[in-house]
């Protein structure tokens, strides 16, 4: 089992460079076919005051602006992928990125994403990989701007008995196999440890049945205190790789009282695969 297509934004943009790395570095590694995509919108004009002339002129220049972001990203992942040993397919179009990526994923198996320069999220030109793991139905992982390249030996797995983590497990399960070890982690209530003991010692009996070396850990901690608690355990277990479902709660929950998703989309400084 692995990963047969990984689709990947790109941007003719250092922040960008990381990415394209990593998703061609995937693309070896699991033998797959590679999909870049350049896809950028033009930012709608806020006025409306008659002057039809300038208001196209203004468009026009916009369009232009876009067009030449697209061919420079073409021109970059044809010299990334060039004698690289893998299958490349290049898609483009003037286009909301988030909606055309998520159309596009249709022919992915993994969608590799990450934030503009200085964490921009510009959603006339980037993807943000929580909207991306949200509106496509694949996984998404997320790429930190600087980091080293993802190995991917030591997986943490945040379990929560929720769909979206048994997605995210199944999702993962490429990486999974490949890992020397993985963690799976359930962080929660007190009241709750026994249950949780339970259900993270089933999780790890099912990795197991796909010849995937697991360990089990149940902890407990204040509610607002989980997320900072899932990054401390994976500091200490060496994960170079964290796996979790998206927006368990719904994102006005998140947004109202936090989340490990937003929390961990936040960081940007650690691979995340995210599902949903």
């Amino acid at each position: 089992m692995g990963y047969a297509t990984i689709m990947v934004q790109v941007q003719n943009e250092p922040p960008a460079e990381a990415r394209l790395e990593c998703a061609l570095g995937l693309a070896r590694s699991f033998g797959a076919t590679l999909i870049g995509v350049g896809v950028e919108s033009m930012r709608p004009l806020i006025f409306d005051n008659g002057m039809v002339a300038m208001e196209a002129e203004w468009f026009n220049a916009l369009r232009d602006i876009a067009q030449n972001n697209i061919k420079a990203a073409k021109d970059t992942f044809a010299k990334a992928t060039a004698g690289a040993g893998v299958e490349a397919i290049w898609e483009e179009g003037l286009d909301m990125p988030v909606q055309a990526l998520a159309r596009a994923s249709r022919a992915a198996d993994l969608v590799v994403a990450g934030y503009g320069p200085d964490n921009r999220n510009d959603p006339y030109r980037d993807a943000a990989p929580t909207d991306l793991a949200l509106a496509s139905g694949r996984p998404v992982l997320m790429v930190p701007q600087v980091a080293a390249p993802l190995e991917a030996r030591r997986v943490l797995l945040a379990w929560k008995d929720t769909r979206e983590a048994r997605r995210a497990m199944s999702d993962a399960m490429p990486f999974l196999k490949k890992a020397e070890d993985v963690l799976v982690l359930e962080v929660g209530g007190r009241e709750d440890l026994a249950n949780a003991e339970t259900r993270v010692a089933s999780v790890v009996q099912a990795l197991e049945r796909h010849a995937v070396k697991a360990r089990a850990k149940a902890m407990t901690c204040h509610e607002h205190e989980t997320s900072g608690q899932i990054e401390k355990e994976a500091r200490a277990f060496g994960a170079d790789l964290l796996v979790a479902g998206a927006y368990g709660h719904s994102r006005l929950g998140e947004w109202v009282f936090g989340g490990v998703t937003q929390h961990l989309a936040d960081r940007r400084d650690c691979y995340v695969l995210f599902s949903h």
